[in-house]
């Protein structure tokens, strides 16, 4: 049996998502600023949701770890995006195990209900981490940062909610493997058709050439027995 193309797509696109969260919790890169008064004009500051840094464009002099003087860290939408994407990334390998094993690799036939389910926890986790960048997104410019600077978004929240929106894709094409369990269960089993056995013709009164056939129906006349094979 061919593994079905919802579990071959899930499987697909749940690790790439996967790799685009794991990207985007690490990288500290969820919002830049730049232009700040009072500093040059190449400097820019990457703020993550783990780590803040300092880099000067013109000869590219990064220095992570930065000291949070304006508690940046203390906001609601940081706390909850620290808490909720390695909750995420952990269902998501969660997921991705079920996933291994309702999928037909080594076995006859997948398990559908066992797809299925990893289907459900694969959509959570793109759901978990969906909800913080989203958070994060509409509170970006509220977030501290230095007076009169500008606030751009960075590459680690795009690469967040692209993973994001991967998961729930690829979770969803595996929930659809439920829709084979309910076929199966509405499919109605025939019970087997009576099979004549060898030998149980009747010789009495039975056809021994096509034209005893014709004879019969011509003259509406309808035996008792059941013509054999040998009889035609």
């Amino acid at each position: 049996m061919r593994t079905p193309t919802v579990m071959i797509v899930g499987l697909v696109l749940c690790p790439c998502g996967l790799l685009l969260t794991l990207t985007g919790t690490l990288a500290p890169n969820w919002r830049q600023v730049s232009l700040i008064p009072n500093q040059p004009i190449d400097l820019v500051l990457e703020h993550g949701i783990w780590d803040m840094c300092r880099e000067q464009q013109s000869s590219h002099d990064r220095r992570c770890g930065q000291a949070d003087e304006l508690g940046y860290f203390e906001q609601v939408p940081v706390r909850v995006a620290q808490g909720m994407m390695p909750t995420s990334l952990v269902l998501t390998l969660v997921g991705l195990l079920v996933a291994t094993l309702g999928v037909r690799c080594w076995q006859k036939e997948p398990r559908h209900p066992l797809a299925g389910a990893a289907g459900l926890v694969l959509l959570l986790s793109g759901l978990l981490s969906l909800v913080p960048a989203s958070w994060y997104t509409h509170e970006l410019w509220a977030l501290p940062a230095p007076a009169g600077s500008t606030l751009v978004v960075g590459y680690s929240l795009v690469l967040s909610y692209l993973g994001s929106c991967l998961e729930i894709l690829g979770g969803l094409t595996l929930a659809l493997s439920f829709h084979h369990c309910c076929k199966e269960h509405r499919t109605p089993r025939l019970p087997p058709s009576p099979v004549l056995e060898a030998g149980s013709c009747s010789t009495v009164g039975a056809y021994h050439n096509p034209r005893d056939v014709l004879e019969d129906e011509r003259d509406g006349q309808q035996r008792s027995t059941l013509p054999c094979d040998s009889d035609f």
